[in-house]
């Protein structure tokens, strides 16, 4: 123990500026690194550019996005409180937090590997397909619906909980943790945020843009989705491994 401003701590909470600082550092490069292939959403995609095709695009997009941060705030929060709850940061609790990220890792990968193995069939021109959950919500872009795709469509993937657990094992002040918390939502919804905001710029050309981009991914999505599991995948089961170790 140690004692600072007349309060007893702990010396592992004890930290320079300067030492801090990397500390700081690595944990926001992890968290958003995590967040940034969470956000890798084909279908995040899809659903927008349906979404500023429609008759009321700023109304539909702006309840997609309201959807896609309620269910990643709240999401965010819970497991950041669960996981500072348990004391995570303690050195004595390393050992279950990355044998968690090696799970998740394992879990990712399993995934990725199934939907390689696994390819998409044409589609069959003699059945009529039944159209998904998120195609039958995001075919009424209006009021409920459209918050209720951006829920299902941004429910937390395995690399955001990775990216909320480097933040909850760093020692950081709860200024700066609160700040990168904040820094990983933003990221895990840029797809949303930053084609409306360039469809607010230029409403045509960004249309035209997501239209073709939008008929592109539905050529390659199933393979986009695939590399992002296995690379969050490798990534996880190889930080899990070195905590470990």
């Amino acid at each position: 123990m140690e004692y600072l401003g007349g309060r007893r701590v702990h010396s592992w909470r004890v930290m320079t500026g300067a030492g801090a600082r990397p500390m700081v550092s690595n944990m926001l490069a992890t968290a958003a690194g995590f967040a940034l292939l969470s956000a890798l959403s084909p279908t995040a995609v899809l659903v927008g550019a349906v979404y500023l095709g429609s008759n009321s695009p700023r109304r539909a997009m702006l309840l997609y996005l309201a959807g896609a941060l309620t269910t990643t705030v709240i999401i965010g929060i819970v497991v950041l409180v669960a996981l500072q709850a348990g004391h995570v940061s303690l050195p004595s609790r390393h050992t279950p937090l990355y044998g968690l990220r090696l799970g998740l890792g394992v879990l990712a990968l399993a995934g990725g590997l199934y939907m390689t193995r696994r390819k998409p069939k044409p589609p069959d021109p003699d059945k009529k397909k039944k159209p998904g959950l998120v195609s039958r919500m995001m075919a009424r872009p209006e009021g409920l619906f459209a918050f209720a795709t951006g829920v299902v469509v941004f429910f937390p993937s395995a690399a955001f909980v990775a990216a909320v657990q480097a933040i909850a094992t760093s020692t950081a002040s709860d200024l700066t943790i609160a700040l990168t918390l904040l820094t990983v939502i933003v990221i895990d919804v840029v797809l949303i945020w930053l084609p409306f905001l360039f469809f607010l710029a230029a409403p045509e050309l960004t249309t035209r843009t997501l239209k073709r981009f939008n008929g592109w991914l539905r050529a390659h999505g199933h393979a986009i989705a695939a590399g992002a599991l296995l690379v969050v995948g490798g990534l996880l089961i190889g930080n899990g491994i070195a905590g470990l170790s």
